[in-house]
């Protein structure tokens, strides 16, 4: 029986070409970033949806780290939700960053690197640096504008928060527009993909949009009405932002609270608990069941993440801990 291979009908694209996309249309590329050890392709997926009208383009890029998916379903349902006769502007959408690390369920890339560490790349580095270089440079330079889409880490959780830097008006604004739980002020930081569209001057923030490895259906709405609410700021479709009756709660700061001690780690604050200083937040146990040491707030403050793995070594993750302006 012949079978039609669907991605084999889809264009390969070398760097990213507004006018591959005549106006009015939606498309679907591969775009080819490095090639593996039988000298096969490695492409990363986009789809790009052009209005009939000029205005801005908007990147929402997702799983730069293999294994967080919400991201995913997000940028695919907003997609499949876009008038394209109303659309002015472009949407670039990347399911899929980082191809070698989904492809294993893994959150670093093949090498062990962990791509939001090391952006914009290096044209002449190592396998990480050369596939971080070439997808800043093939693609994301083109932006105006970029929404990342993260989760929380192999054991850990997270709130549906935003890391964006408050002291620039127009990161701020987009920020405020997702309807968060929490909004951690966060300059870009060199290595992050953040950084990098930062140092391009592009705007762009984080959004962390749950927990790793499930798609989560309450995230993945509240992370369609944030996208929603930019486009609408931006002028490129015709509606109203949807704001929610809800307090955004916004940190100055955040960090996180680490264990100095082996064991069985159990946390009982829980996401978006409000802390007070010297608040109990969790305990380790050792193998017998003995408890080594209990651990509190340092300083009152949010709960934004926290650790769910129990098997705790020194320097274990507890919780992420937001401190409140």
């Amino acid at each position: 029986m012949l079978m039609t291979d669907q991605n084999s009908q889809i264009k390969t694209i070398l760097e990213f070409n507004l006018e591959d996309t005549p106006r009015g249309t939606m498309k679907y590329f591969w775009l080819r970033i490095v090639s593996d050890g039988f000298g096969n392709p490695i492409s990363i997926p986009l789809i790009v949806a052009r209005g009939i009208e000029d205005g801005p383009i908007l990147g929402l890029t997702a799983a730069v780290h293999g294994n967080e998916l919400n991201g995913i379903p997000v940028i695919q349902r907003l997609f499949g939700e876009i008038d394209l006769n109303e659309l002015k502007g472009t949407i670039i959408g990347v399911p899929v960053v980082n191809v070698p690390s989904f492809m294993r369920g893994q959150r670093r890339f093949n090498d062990g690197v962990d791509l939001n560490h090391i952006m914009p790349g290096n044209a002449n580095g190592n396998m990480s640096n050369i596939y971080a270089h070439r997808f800043v440079d093939r693609l994301v330079k083109h932006f105006d504008f970029l929404l990342d889409l993260h989760t929380a880490s192999f054991g850990r959780i997270n709130s549906y928060y935003v890391r964006a830097d408050m002291s620039q008006p127009q990161t701020k604004e987009l920020a405020l527009l997702q309807n968060a739980d929490i909004i951690v002020h966060n300059p870009p930081l060199d290595g992050t993909l953040r950084g990098a569209a930062d140092a391009l001057n592009i705007p762009a923030i984080t959004l962390e949009v749950g927990n790793p490895s499930v798609f989560q259906t309450r995230l993945i709405r509240s992370g369609i009405a944030g996208i929603h609410n930019v486009l609408c700021h931006l002028d490129m479709i015709d509606d109203e932002v949807e704001l929610i009756a809800k307090e955004t709660i916004i940190c100055k700061k955040s960090y996180w609270l680490y264990t100095q001690t082996g064991g069985l780690l159990n946390v009982q604050a829980n996401l978006l608990d409000m802390l007070e200083k010297g608040q109990d937040i969790g305990h380790i146990r050792d193998i017998f069941g003995r408890k080594v040491k209990d651990y509190s707030a340092p300083e009152a403050g949010i709960v934004i993440g926290k650790s769910i793995s129990p098997v705790n070594q020194s320097g274990g993750r507890i919780l992420h801990l937001g401190i409140v302006k």
